[in-house]
C-alpha cells in the first residue's frame, strides 16, 4: 500500500470573512497545493511559504508529538477553508518546515466525512453514510 496525496485550495478565512460582510478592498487569498493525506496525523498542516501566501496570523504554538517519538512545538495560525474534492472544512493551520509536505490529518478528513482508500490511493466518501457528505451530530 502506498501514500495518498490530494490536491487542496487552501483559502484565507479572515478574507471569506471580509468578503461576505461587504469589504471591497483586498482580494481573496488562497493557494493550490498538494498535501499528503495521513490518518495518524490529527490536524491541518501548510508549509511555511504557503502560510506566508496566504497572509494567516500568528494565534498562537501547539505541542505536537512526531512519528519518531519527539516533541515539537509547531506555530499554529488563523484558520482557513480546506477545499478537497469539493467539499470544504473550516480549521486552523500548524505550520511546518519546508521539507516537510502539507498534511492532511484525521480531524479534516472527518469534517469533510473522507475516508482513505489506502488500495486506490484516493479519499472516498465514507461507505457508512452512502459516499455523501454528512455531518453527525449529538
Amino acid at each position: 500500500m502506498g501514500k495518498t496525496v490530494v490536491r487542496i485550495t487552501v483559502r484565507n478565512w479572515a478574507d471569506i470573512e471580509r468578503l461576505a460582510s461587504g469589504g471591497k478592498t483586498g482580494s481573496l487569498r488562497a493557494v493550490e497545493s498538494e498535501a499528503l493525506v495521513d490518518s495518524g496525523s490529527t490536524g491541518f498542516y501548510l508549509k511555511a511559504s504557503l502560510v506566508q501566501q496566504l497572509g494567516l496570523r500568528l494565534i498562537g504554538e501547539q505541542r505536537a508529538l512526531t512519528m519518531s517519538n519527539r516533541r515539537e512545538t509547531r506555530r499554529l495560525f488563523s484558520p482557513v477553508e480546506l477545499e478537497i474534492q469539493d467539499r470544504t472544512a473550516v480549521i486552523s493551520v500548524a505550520e511546518v518546515p519546508e521539507n516537510l509536505p502539507n498534511i492532511v490529518g484525521q480531524v479534516p478528513l472527518e469534517i469533510m466525512d473522507w475516508v482513505i482508500d489506502p488500495i486506490g490511493q484516493k479519499l472516498i466518501g465514507n461507505p457508512a453514510h452512502g459516499g455523501e457528505m454528512l455531518h453527525e451530530e449529538f
